[in-house]
Protein backbone atom coordinates (compact mmCIF):
# COMPACT_ATOMS: atom_id res chain seq x y z
CA UNK A 1 0.00 0.00 0.00
CA UNK A 2 1.01 3.41 -0.59
CA UNK A 3 2.52 5.82 2.27
CA UNK A 4 -0.47 8.19 0.95
CA UNK A 5 -3.60 6.15 2.86
CA UNK A 6 -1.90 4.25 5.39
CA UNK A 7 -1.00 7.67 6.43
CA UNK A 8 -4.29 9.16 6.28
CA UNK A 9 -4.53 10.75 9.80
CA UNK A 10 -1.53 12.09 9.64
CA UNK A 11 -2.22 14.23 6.64
CA UNK A 12 -5.41 15.18 7.90
CA UNK A 13 -3.92 16.19 11.31
CA UNK A 14 -0.83 17.93 9.35
CA UNK A 15 -3.54 20.22 7.19
CA UNK A 16 -5.78 21.04 10.05
CA UNK A 17 -2.99 22.41 12.42
CA UNK A 18 -2.62 24.84 9.58
CA UNK A 19 -5.70 26.82 10.82
CA UNK A 20 -4.75 26.54 14.40
CA UNK A 21 -1.85 27.72 13.53
CA UNK A 22 -3.03 30.76 11.70
CA UNK A 23 -4.85 31.62 15.04
CA UNK A 24 -2.38 31.57 17.34
CA UNK A 25 -0.42 33.53 15.57
CA UNK A 26 -2.96 36.10 14.94
CA UNK A 27 -3.37 36.18 18.58
CA UNK A 28 0.09 36.47 19.15
CA UNK A 29 0.13 39.68 17.08
CA UNK A 30 -2.54 41.70 18.75
CA UNK A 31 -0.71 40.80 21.66
CA UNK A 32 2.21 42.51 20.42
CA UNK A 33 0.16 45.38 18.73
CA UNK A 34 -1.06 46.29 22.54
CA UNK A 35 2.71 46.46 23.89
CA UNK A 36 3.37 49.16 21.19
CA UNK A 37 4.49 47.74 18.23
CA UNK A 38 3.77 49.02 14.49
CA UNK A 39 0.99 47.08 13.00
CA UNK A 40 3.29 47.07 9.64
CA UNK A 41 5.87 45.34 11.54
CA UNK A 42 3.83 43.10 13.18
CA UNK A 43 1.96 42.44 9.97
CA UNK A 44 4.83 41.56 8.34
CA UNK A 45 6.73 39.29 10.43
CA UNK A 46 2.88 37.73 11.10
CA UNK A 47 2.55 37.20 7.73
CA UNK A 48 6.15 35.59 6.95
CA UNK A 49 5.66 33.37 9.83
CA UNK A 50 2.22 31.70 8.65
CA UNK A 51 4.39 31.64 5.43
CA UNK A 52 7.25 29.41 6.62
CA UNK A 53 4.22 27.13 8.39
CA UNK A 54 2.41 26.78 5.50
CA UNK A 55 4.91 25.70 2.85
CA UNK A 56 6.86 23.59 5.50
CA UNK A 57 3.68 21.06 5.96
CA UNK A 58 3.36 21.20 2.28
CA UNK A 59 6.79 20.44 1.49
CA UNK A 60 6.09 17.35 3.97
CA UNK A 61 2.78 16.22 1.56
CA UNK A 62 2.57 14.77 -1.46
CA UNK A 63 -0.90 14.94 -2.85
CA UNK A 64 -3.31 18.11 -3.40
CA UNK A 65 -1.31 19.47 -0.39
CA UNK A 66 2.08 19.69 -2.93
CA UNK A 67 0.10 20.46 -5.98
CA UNK A 68 -1.33 23.31 -4.10
CA UNK A 69 2.31 24.30 -2.99
CA UNK A 70 3.35 23.86 -6.26
CA UNK A 71 0.60 26.50 -8.00
CA UNK A 72 1.34 28.78 -5.54
CA UNK A 73 5.28 28.20 -6.01
CA UNK A 74 5.30 30.15 -9.09
CA UNK A 75 3.45 32.78 -7.61
CA UNK A 76 6.45 34.03 -5.23
CA UNK A 77 7.64 37.08 -7.29
CA UNK A 78 4.82 38.44 -5.93
CA UNK A 79 5.48 39.11 -2.55
CA UNK A 80 7.66 41.27 -1.13
CA UNK A 81 11.06 40.21 -0.86
CA UNK A 82 10.95 40.40 3.05
CA UNK A 83 8.37 38.35 3.31
CA UNK A 84 9.30 36.31 0.14
CA UNK A 85 13.39 35.91 0.70
CA UNK A 86 13.22 33.64 4.02
CA UNK A 87 11.27 30.41 2.67
CA UNK A 88 12.41 31.15 -1.73
CA UNK A 89 14.55 27.75 -1.17
CA UNK A 90 11.35 25.85 0.43
CA UNK A 91 9.43 26.82 -2.63
CA UNK A 92 11.47 26.14 -5.38
CA UNK A 93 12.08 22.62 -3.52
CA UNK A 94 8.30 22.25 -3.82
CA UNK A 95 8.71 22.96 -7.75
CA UNK A 96 10.35 19.28 -8.37
CA UNK A 97 10.41 17.04 -5.18
CA UNK A 98 8.35 15.28 -2.87
CA UNK A 99 9.41 12.32 -0.06
CA UNK A 100 9.51 9.27 -1.91
CA UNK A 101 7.52 6.18 -2.17
CA UNK A 102 9.12 3.02 -0.89
CA UNK A 103 10.52 0.58 -2.96
CA UNK A 104 8.32 -2.45 -2.57
CA UNK A 105 5.26 -0.26 -3.44
CA UNK A 106 6.60 0.90 -6.58
CA UNK A 107 7.97 -2.65 -7.76
CA UNK A 108 4.46 -3.86 -6.72
CA UNK A 109 2.56 -1.32 -8.86
CA UNK A 110 4.48 -2.08 -11.68
CA UNK A 111 4.13 -6.35 -11.21
CA UNK A 112 -0.06 -5.26 -10.90
CA UNK A 113 0.51 -3.49 -13.87
CA UNK A 114 2.95 -4.34 -16.23
CA UNK A 115 2.99 -8.24 -15.10
CA UNK A 116 4.89 -10.25 -12.66
CA UNK A 117 7.83 -10.04 -15.41
CA UNK A 118 8.25 -6.83 -15.63
CA UNK A 119 12.09 -6.75 -15.23
CA UNK A 120 12.82 -8.18 -18.45
CA UNK A 121 10.71 -4.99 -20.07
CA UNK A 122 13.64 -2.81 -18.87
CA UNK A 123 17.93 -3.57 -19.68
CA UNK A 124 17.87 -1.56 -16.44
CA UNK A 125 15.62 0.11 -13.84
CA UNK A 126 16.95 2.18 -10.57
CA UNK A 127 14.93 1.79 -7.87
CA UNK A 128 15.58 5.07 -6.35
CA UNK A 129 13.09 7.64 -8.14
CA UNK A 130 15.65 10.32 -10.02
CA UNK A 131 12.02 13.05 -9.40
CA UNK A 132 8.56 12.86 -7.28
CA UNK A 133 5.74 15.08 -7.55
CA UNK A 134 2.24 15.09 -6.02
CA UNK A 135 0.67 12.06 -7.88
CA UNK A 136 3.51 9.67 -8.87
CA UNK A 137 7.27 9.26 -9.02
CA UNK A 138 9.56 9.12 -11.68
CA UNK A 139 12.68 6.33 -12.09
CA UNK A 140 15.46 6.06 -14.66
CA UNK A 141 15.67 3.25 -16.98
CA UNK A 142 16.66 1.40 -20.31
CA UNK A 143 13.73 0.20 -22.22
CA UNK A 144 14.10 -3.55 -23.66
CA UNK A 145 14.95 -1.65 -27.16
CA UNK A 146 17.97 0.30 -25.59
CA UNK A 147 16.75 3.55 -25.23
CA UNK A 148 16.77 5.71 -21.91
CA UNK A 149 13.05 6.16 -20.54
CA UNK A 150 11.33 7.88 -17.43
CA UNK A 151 9.06 5.30 -15.69
CA UNK A 152 6.64 7.20 -14.34
CA UNK A 153 4.37 5.47 -11.47
CA UNK A 154 1.51 6.42 -9.84
CA UNK A 155 1.23 6.37 -6.40
CA UNK A 156 -1.39 3.71 -4.94
CA UNK A 157 -4.60 6.12 -2.85
CA UNK A 158 -3.33 9.30 -5.03
CA UNK A 159 -6.75 10.09 -6.37
CA UNK A 160 -8.26 10.33 -2.49
CA UNK A 161 -5.17 12.01 -1.46
CA UNK A 162 -5.65 14.46 -3.56
CA UNK A 163 -9.32 15.15 -3.03
CA UNK A 164 -9.02 15.07 0.71
CA UNK A 165 -6.30 17.34 0.87
CA UNK A 166 -7.91 19.98 -1.81
CA UNK A 167 -11.17 19.80 0.27
CA UNK A 168 -9.11 20.49 3.63
CA UNK A 169 -7.40 23.68 1.91
CA UNK A 170 -10.23 24.49 0.64
CA UNK A 171 -11.91 25.31 4.24
CA UNK A 172 -9.70 27.72 5.08
CA UNK A 173 -8.70 29.37 1.94
CA UNK A 174 -9.26 32.80 3.18
CA UNK A 175 -6.63 32.49 5.66
CA UNK A 176 -4.39 31.51 2.74
CA UNK A 177 -5.46 34.73 0.43
CA UNK A 178 -3.03 37.06 1.71
CA UNK A 179 -0.35 34.66 1.54
CA UNK A 180 -0.17 36.48 -2.53
CA UNK A 181 -0.49 39.71 -3.13
CA UNK A 182 -4.05 40.12 -5.58
CA UNK A 183 -4.54 36.14 -6.12
CA UNK A 184 -7.94 34.82 -4.94
CA UNK A 185 -7.41 31.30 -3.55
CA UNK A 186 -10.12 29.53 -3.62
CA UNK A 187 -10.78 29.29 -7.21
CA UNK A 188 -7.18 27.94 -7.48
CA UNK A 189 -8.19 25.50 -5.20
CA UNK A 190 -11.37 24.72 -6.86
CA UNK A 191 -9.91 24.41 -10.10
CA UNK A 192 -7.41 21.97 -9.19
CA UNK A 193 -10.46 19.57 -7.73
CA UNK A 194 -12.24 20.05 -11.01
CA UNK A 195 -8.79 18.45 -12.65
CA UNK A 196 -7.89 15.98 -10.50
CA UNK A 197 -9.84 13.30 -13.22
CA UNK A 198 -7.64 14.18 -16.29
CA UNK A 199 -4.41 14.53 -13.85
CA UNK A 200 -5.28 10.71 -12.60
CA UNK A 201 -5.93 9.40 -16.19
CA UNK A 202 -2.36 8.28 -17.65
CA UNK A 203 -3.75 7.41 -20.81
CA UNK A 204 -5.28 11.30 -21.36
CA UNK A 205 -1.56 12.75 -20.31
CA UNK A 206 -0.32 9.94 -22.91
CA UNK A 207 -2.34 11.32 -25.43
CA UNK A 208 -1.46 14.78 -25.11
CA UNK A 209 1.92 13.98 -24.53
CA UNK A 210 2.73 12.26 -27.94
CA UNK A 211 0.32 15.03 -29.44
CA UNK A 212 3.43 17.43 -28.15
CA UNK A 213 6.23 15.02 -28.93
CA UNK A 214 4.64 14.18 -32.75
CA UNK A 215 4.44 18.16 -33.55
CA UNK A 216 7.72 19.30 -31.82
CA UNK A 217 10.04 16.59 -33.56
CA UNK A 218 12.82 17.65 -34.86
CA UNK A 219 12.03 21.43 -33.13
CA UNK A 220 14.89 23.53 -32.82
CA UNK A 221 13.86 24.90 -30.01
CA UNK A 222 11.70 22.91 -28.08
CA UNK A 223 12.20 18.93 -26.80
CA UNK A 224 9.05 16.57 -25.96
CA UNK A 225 9.99 13.08 -24.76
CA UNK A 226 8.25 10.37 -26.74
CA UNK A 227 5.90 7.99 -25.19
CA UNK A 228 6.81 4.50 -25.00
CA UNK A 229 4.08 2.64 -23.11
CA UNK A 230 1.58 3.54 -20.94
CA UNK A 231 -0.87 1.48 -19.15
CA UNK A 232 -3.22 2.34 -15.69
CA UNK A 233 -0.35 3.86 -13.09
CA UNK A 234 2.42 3.77 -15.34
CA UNK A 235 3.73 6.10 -18.37
CA UNK A 236 6.77 5.47 -19.67
CA UNK A 237 8.19 8.29 -22.09
CA UNK A 238 11.54 8.62 -23.40
CA UNK A 239 14.07 10.06 -21.17
CA UNK A 240 16.03 14.01 -21.96
CA UNK A 241 18.85 14.99 -19.43
CA UNK A 242 18.80 18.78 -18.75
CA UNK A 243 18.98 21.41 -16.19
CA UNK A 244 15.94 21.72 -14.37
CA UNK A 245 14.47 25.54 -14.55
CA UNK A 246 14.46 25.64 -10.68
CA UNK A 247 18.15 24.96 -10.73
CA UNK A 248 18.72 28.12 -13.69
CA UNK A 249 16.41 30.30 -11.48
CA UNK A 250 18.99 29.68 -8.13
CA UNK A 251 21.61 29.88 -9.90
CA UNK A 252 21.61 30.10 -13.68
CA UNK A 253 23.57 32.44 -16.15
CA UNK A 254 21.98 35.51 -17.78
CA UNK A 255 22.33 34.07 -21.23
CA UNK A 256 20.38 31.08 -19.60
CA UNK A 257 17.65 32.98 -17.94
CA UNK A 258 16.96 34.70 -21.32
CA UNK A 259 16.65 32.04 -23.92
CA UNK A 260 14.63 29.75 -21.46
CA UNK A 261 12.43 32.54 -20.94
CA UNK A 262 12.22 33.19 -24.74
CA UNK A 263 11.49 29.57 -25.21
CA UNK A 264 9.23 29.24 -22.72
CA UNK A 265 6.82 32.13 -24.02
CA UNK A 266 7.35 30.68 -27.40
CA UNK A 267 6.05 27.03 -25.70
CA UNK A 268 3.62 29.00 -23.77
CA UNK A 269 1.86 30.65 -27.07
CA UNK A 270 3.01 28.30 -30.30
CA UNK A 271 1.74 24.87 -28.36
CA UNK A 272 -2.20 25.67 -28.74
CA UNK A 273 -1.87 26.90 -32.38
CA UNK A 274 0.51 23.65 -33.26
CA UNK A 275 -1.28 21.31 -30.93
CA UNK A 276 -4.62 22.35 -29.58
CA UNK A 277 -3.86 22.03 -26.69
CA UNK A 278 -2.10 24.26 -23.63
CA UNK A 279 0.14 23.09 -21.57
CA UNK A 280 -1.80 23.95 -18.36
CA UNK A 281 1.33 23.50 -15.51
CA UNK A 282 4.21 25.70 -15.85
CA UNK A 283 6.17 25.38 -12.61
CA UNK A 284 9.75 25.22 -13.02
CA UNK A 285 9.78 21.34 -12.24
CA UNK A 286 8.54 20.67 -15.77
CA UNK A 287 11.57 22.51 -17.59
CA UNK A 288 14.94 21.60 -18.20
CA UNK A 289 17.55 23.53 -20.50
CA UNK A 290 19.32 21.14 -22.62
CA UNK A 291 22.51 22.23 -24.71
CA UNK A 292 22.54 21.86 -28.56
CA UNK A 293 19.99 24.63 -29.51
CA UNK A 294 20.36 26.58 -33.15
CA UNK A 295 23.89 27.82 -32.86
CA UNK A 296 25.23 24.62 -31.68
CA UNK A 297 26.03 22.59 -28.14
CA UNK A 298 27.06 26.12 -26.45
CA UNK A 299 23.14 26.87 -27.15
CA UNK A 300 19.96 25.92 -25.70
CA UNK A 301 16.59 23.83 -26.07
CA UNK A 302 13.53 23.84 -23.87
CA UNK A 303 12.45 19.86 -22.58
CA UNK A 304 8.61 20.10 -21.75
CA UNK A 305 7.66 17.36 -19.08
CA UNK A 306 4.23 16.05 -17.40
CA UNK A 307 1.38 16.83 -19.83
CA UNK A 308 -1.12 15.73 -17.35
CA UNK A 309 -3.28 18.73 -17.05
CA UNK A 310 -3.82 20.47 -20.43
CA UNK A 311 -6.19 22.87 -21.96
CA UNK A 312 -8.17 21.40 -25.26
CA UNK A 313 -8.07 24.02 -27.16
CA UNK A 314 -8.93 22.73 -30.88
CA UNK A 315 -8.92 26.22 -32.44
CA UNK A 316 -5.71 27.60 -30.73
CA UNK A 317 -5.78 30.26 -28.10
CA UNK A 318 -9.45 32.08 -28.84
CA UNK A 319 -8.97 34.88 -30.90
CA UNK A 320 -10.93 37.53 -28.91
CA UNK A 321 -7.72 37.14 -26.50
CA UNK A 322 -5.71 39.08 -29.30
CA UNK A 323 -8.11 41.19 -30.19
CA UNK A 324 -8.54 42.51 -26.88
CA UNK A 325 -4.79 42.35 -26.25
CA UNK A 326 -4.17 44.60 -29.56
CA UNK A 327 -7.21 47.06 -29.24
CA UNK A 328 -6.02 47.59 -25.49
CA UNK A 329 -2.28 48.92 -26.98
CA UNK A 330 -3.96 50.61 -29.63
CA UNK A 331 -5.41 52.74 -26.43
CA UNK A 332 -9.22 51.76 -28.04
CA UNK A 333 -10.97 51.89 -25.17
CA UNK A 334 -14.86 51.42 -26.29
CA UNK A 335 -13.89 48.35 -28.36
CA UNK A 336 -12.02 46.80 -25.79
CA UNK A 337 -14.90 47.38 -23.23
CA UNK A 338 -17.54 46.06 -26.26
CA UNK A 339 -15.62 43.15 -26.16
CA UNK A 340 -14.84 42.20 -22.48
CA UNK A 341 -18.85 42.76 -22.10
CA UNK A 342 -19.45 40.10 -24.65
CA UNK A 343 -17.25 37.38 -24.03
CA UNK A 344 -18.20 37.43 -20.70
CA UNK A 345 -15.54 39.56 -18.74
CA UNK A 346 -18.39 42.24 -17.57
CA UNK A 347 -21.30 41.52 -16.58
CA UNK A 348 -24.26 42.42 -17.76
CA UNK A 349 -25.17 43.87 -14.51
CA UNK A 350 -22.12 46.11 -13.98
CA UNK A 351 -21.66 49.48 -15.89
CA UNK A 352 -17.57 50.44 -16.06
CA UNK A 353 -15.98 53.41 -17.07
CA UNK A 354 -14.66 51.77 -20.77
CA UNK A 355 -11.39 54.08 -20.14
CA UNK A 356 -11.02 53.04 -16.22
CA UNK A 357 -10.59 49.57 -17.90
CA UNK A 358 -8.30 50.45 -20.28
CA UNK A 359 -6.13 52.32 -17.40
CA UNK A 360 -6.56 48.88 -15.21
CA UNK A 361 -5.42 46.71 -18.22
CA UNK A 362 -2.58 48.86 -19.39
CA UNK A 363 0.19 48.23 -17.09
CA UNK A 364 -0.34 44.32 -16.91
CA UNK A 365 0.11 44.24 -20.96
CA UNK A 366 3.33 46.11 -20.42
CA UNK A 367 5.80 43.78 -21.66
CA UNK A 368 3.93 43.19 -25.17
CA UNK A 369 4.25 47.15 -25.99
CA UNK A 370 7.57 47.35 -26.17
CA UNK A 371 10.34 44.89 -28.34
CA UNK A 372 11.97 43.09 -25.48
CA UNK A 373 10.81 43.49 -21.55
CA UNK A 374 12.88 42.29 -18.68
CA UNK A 375 10.76 40.48 -16.28
CA UNK A 376 11.59 40.90 -12.92
CA UNK A 377 10.46 40.44 -9.24
CA UNK A 378 9.78 44.20 -8.67
CA UNK A 379 7.61 44.25 -11.60
CA UNK A 380 5.58 41.96 -10.74
CA UNK A 381 5.31 42.88 -6.72
CA UNK A 382 4.12 46.39 -8.19
CA UNK A 383 1.45 44.67 -10.33
CA UNK A 384 0.18 42.66 -7.14
CA UNK A 385 0.13 45.23 -5.41
CA UNK A 386 -1.67 48.00 -7.61
CA UNK A 387 -4.62 45.31 -7.46
CA UNK A 388 -4.48 44.06 -3.85
CA UNK A 389 -4.60 47.69 -2.64
CA UNK A 390 -8.14 47.94 -1.22
CA UNK A 391 -7.42 52.27 -1.51
CA UNK A 392 -6.69 51.41 -5.53
CA UNK A 393 -8.48 52.51 -8.39
CA UNK A 394 -7.64 48.91 -9.73
CA UNK A 395 -8.66 47.03 -6.68
CA UNK A 396 -12.22 48.40 -6.76
CA UNK A 397 -12.59 48.32 -10.51
CA UNK A 398 -10.74 44.87 -10.41
CA UNK A 399 -13.69 43.35 -8.11
CA UNK A 400 -16.40 43.99 -10.57
CA UNK A 401 -14.67 42.02 -13.71
CA UNK A 402 -15.51 38.26 -13.90
CA UNK A 403 -13.45 35.89 -14.95
CA UNK A 404 -15.54 33.24 -17.48
CA UNK A 405 -15.27 29.65 -16.96
CA UNK A 406 -13.69 29.00 -20.63
CA UNK A 407 -10.84 31.86 -19.66
CA UNK A 408 -9.86 29.91 -15.85
CA UNK A 409 -6.94 27.65 -17.01
CA UNK A 410 -5.71 30.27 -19.81
CA UNK A 411 -6.05 32.82 -17.41
CA UNK A 412 -4.25 30.62 -14.59
CA UNK A 413 -1.53 29.19 -17.00
CA UNK A 414 -0.24 33.02 -18.32
CA UNK A 415 -0.02 34.32 -14.74
CA UNK A 416 2.00 31.16 -13.79
CA UNK A 417 4.26 31.37 -17.01
CA UNK A 418 5.04 35.16 -16.16
CA UNK A 419 5.68 34.32 -12.49
CA UNK A 420 8.32 32.13 -13.75
CA UNK A 421 9.63 34.74 -15.89
CA UNK A 422 10.30 36.77 -13.32
CA UNK A 423 11.55 34.38 -11.29
CA UNK A 424 13.95 34.19 -13.93
CA UNK A 425 14.91 37.47 -14.47
CA UNK A 426 14.77 36.78 -18.07
CA UNK A 427 14.65 39.70 -21.05
CA UNK A 428 12.17 38.34 -23.57
CA UNK A 429 11.10 39.40 -26.93
CA UNK A 430 7.15 38.48 -25.51
CA UNK A 431 6.13 40.72 -28.91
CA UNK A 432 7.26 38.67 -31.32
CA UNK A 433 6.13 35.54 -29.76
CA UNK A 434 2.52 37.21 -29.68
CA UNK A 435 2.75 38.55 -33.47
CA UNK A 436 3.61 35.00 -34.50
CA UNK A 437 0.97 32.53 -32.40
CA UNK A 438 -1.42 34.75 -30.85
CA UNK A 439 -4.66 35.32 -32.94
CA UNK A 440 -6.05 38.22 -33.37
CA UNK A 441 -3.08 40.13 -32.41
CA UNK A 442 -1.40 42.03 -35.37
CA UNK A 443 -0.33 45.96 -34.17
CA UNK A 444 -0.43 48.31 -36.86
CA UNK A 445 1.70 50.34 -35.03
CA UNK A 446 4.44 49.23 -32.92
CA UNK A 447 6.70 50.99 -29.97
CA UNK A 448 9.93 51.46 -30.75
CA UNK A 449 12.35 49.88 -28.69
CA UNK A 450 13.91 52.38 -25.76
CA UNK A 451 10.84 54.31 -26.36
CA UNK A 452 11.10 55.03 -22.82
CA UNK A 453 7.96 57.17 -22.33
CA UNK A 454 5.81 55.03 -24.44
CA UNK A 455 6.57 52.19 -22.76
CA UNK A 456 6.35 53.87 -19.47
CA UNK A 457 2.54 55.76 -20.67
Amino acid sequence: MSDLPRKAVTRTAKLAALPLGFAGRATWGLGKRIVGESAELVGRELQQRTAEQLFKVLGELKGGAMKFGQALSVFESALPEEIAGPYRAALTKLQDAAPPMPTRTVHGVLAERLGEDWRELFLEFEDKPSAAASIGQVHRGVWHDGREVAIKVQYPGAGEALLSDLNQLSRFARLLGPLIPGMDIKPLIAELKDRVSEELDYGLEAQAQQAHAEEFAGDPDVVVPAVVHQCDEVLITEWIEGIPLSEIIADGTQEQRDRAGQLLARFLFSGPARTGLLHADPHPGNFRLLPGGPAGEDDWRLGVLDFGTVDRLPGGLPTPIGDSLRMTLDGEAQAVYDLLCAEGFIKESIELDPDAVLDYLLPIIEPARVDEFTFTRGWMRSQAARVADIRSPAYQLGKQLNLPPAYLLIHRVTLSTIGVLCQLNATVRLREELEEWLPGFVLEEVVEEGDTAAAEA
